[in-house]
């Protein structure tokens, strides 16, 4: 069976989205589920391609000993509607970028991380490159991150 391709989407590519795509491969990782999904991330823009994670996120995924080695921002590509299962976005405006980058809507399989979190006050996850509040950004994206696994592993199977 295949892998599940996962790609986590925000703005540039430095803070939410490697930290989406750190936190969920390791959970998966301790979960023994790492031939079965594979995760990736990638900035609607270009701002930051070839960069490492901004520092801020680097020190929260280093705090839960998560290691961000081989990093590199990238930019979100129009065939990438193709190559992932899920898209998962950030906040409106990802979704906003992401439908003009693939030419259409795919509510089939792309998706914000927030909602499979109802009961949460967040319906999106604030970028802290702006705020500043990597420990908000990083409890929204854990429990996303633990919500969209707990979904996968129902719907598809995977235990």
């Amino acid at each position: 069976m295949a892998a599940t391709k996962v790609l986590f989407v925000c703005l540039g590519n430095i803070c939410r989205s490697p930290m989406a795509e750190y936190i969920l491969r390791d959970l998966v990782t301790k979960k023994g589920l790492s031939e079965q999904i594979e995760i990736a991330s990638a900035g609607t823009s270009g701002w930051h391609n070839g960069e490492d994670m901004h520092s801020g996120t680097k020190e929260i995924l280093h705090a839960k000993q998560i290691s961000t080695k081989d990093f590199q921002s990238s930019e979100v590509r129009p065939e990438d509607i193709a190559i992932y299962d899920h898209i998962i976005a950030m906040d409106d405006k990802n979704l906003q970028d992401l439908s003009r980058i693939f030419g259409c809507s795919r509510p089939d399989k792309v998706y914000k991380i927030t909602d499979l979190l109802p009961d949460s006050e967040y319906d999106y996850v604030p970028d802290p490159y702006f705020s500043g509040n990597f420990t908000e950004t990083c409890t929204i994206i854990h429990a996303g991150c633990e919500a969209w696994l707990k979904y996968w592993q129902a719907s598809e199977g995977k235990q």
